[in-house]
């Protein structure tokens, strides 16, 4: 047990080392196509650590507590996250539904500690943030239902090598409409635009986020990073099968981030009633649609 865990903190670790390189990288590659240089890639690892360096301001202990359970929350649920076939911290135990609630606990201690900043925009952020998970969630765990009711599997690990098998596709492929739900909605999980609403930072001063400095702000920056390392696996799990062996996990993972980020620099902002009404219309159309054909009609490329 005590070598899954250290295991499992491994995982995070890697987590948050790759996903901060890539992002540096992608900060890189769209400073470029903007014909400017960028900053360095591994701005992002110097202003962490600068950030760890700093005293914080606190608002009380809930303020205090809700950054740790926050940064807390995330960690254990990335310690579940198989990297390739054979490297999972916990096996057996790398279930879809395991995930789904424990990234929740990691994004009520961020509303938490957010709302008991006692600062209006915070307020307003949190509750653009989690209007917008409900809105993203419901198209995406139609798909992903549809995924587990194909594969008779809720274990990423085992709905990987399922598309692996012989004659198999990726989902992505072989449920068209619901890999563009599925890269829909992971544009939503990331926060990018169009639906970068509960950030929003030229009206609402940065979201959730504004009332946070020093090494508070550092936790929260290392929580979002281990939170896309998440989401980004996900998306490689279910959709892509996953990774026989770490270099083609890396391949994939930096391909969806980029793909993502590059979509994501030439779209605009929509307003959250927007992103609600937007994802309740054709994604859900979609997903709804990918799920009668796969499997009332079994329909599947």
């Amino acid at each position: 047990m005590l070598l899954n865990i250290l295991i499992g903190f491994g995982v995070a670790f890697f987590g948050f080392v790759l996903q901060t390189s890539v992002a540096g990288v992608n900060r890189k590659i769209i400073a470029r196509l903007q014909k400017r240089y960028g900053p360095k890639w591994y701005q992002e690892f110097l202003d962490i650590f600068k950030l760890l360096s700093k005293r914080a301001t606190s608002h009380g202990w809930i303020f205090d507590f809700g950054v740790i359970m926050a940064l807390g929350g995330i960690i254990a649920t990335a310690m579940f996250m198989p990297l390739t076939n054979n490297i999972v911290a916990f096996a057996g135990y790398d279930n879809f539904f395991i995930f789904v609630y424990l990234i929740a606990v990691g994004m009520l201690g961020m509303a938490m500690s957010a709302s008991g900043s006692g600062n209006p925009y915070a307020s307003i952020g949190v509750m653009r943030a989690l209007t917008t998970m409900l809105a993203y969630e419901v198209p995406f765990m139609v798909i992903v239902l549809t995924i587990i009711k194909l594969t008779g599997f809720s274990s990423l690990q085992a709905i990987a090598i399922a598309q692996q098998a012989s004659g198999a596709n990726w989902f992505l492929i072989a449920l068209p409409l619901g890999g563009v739900v599925g890269i829909i909605c992971l544009m939503g999980m990331l926060g990018k635009k169009p639906f970068e609403t509960y950030i929003a930072p030229a009206e609402i001063a940065s979201g959730p986020m504004v009332e946070y400095g020093g090494k508070q702000l550092g936790m929260l920056f290392i929580m979002h990073e281990i939170t896309v390392f998440i989401e980004v696996s996900l998306f490689v799990h279910l959709f892509l099968g996953g990774a026989e062996n770490i270099f083609i996990f890396l391949a994939k993972y930096f391909a969806v981030y980029t793909v993502v980020n590059l979509i994501s620099n030439v779209n605009g902002r929509l307003k959250i009633d927007q992103v609600v009404k937007f994802y309740y219309k054709w994604p859900l159309i979609m997903a709804v649609t990918q799920a009668i054909i796969a499997i009332y009609f079994g329909w599947v490329i």
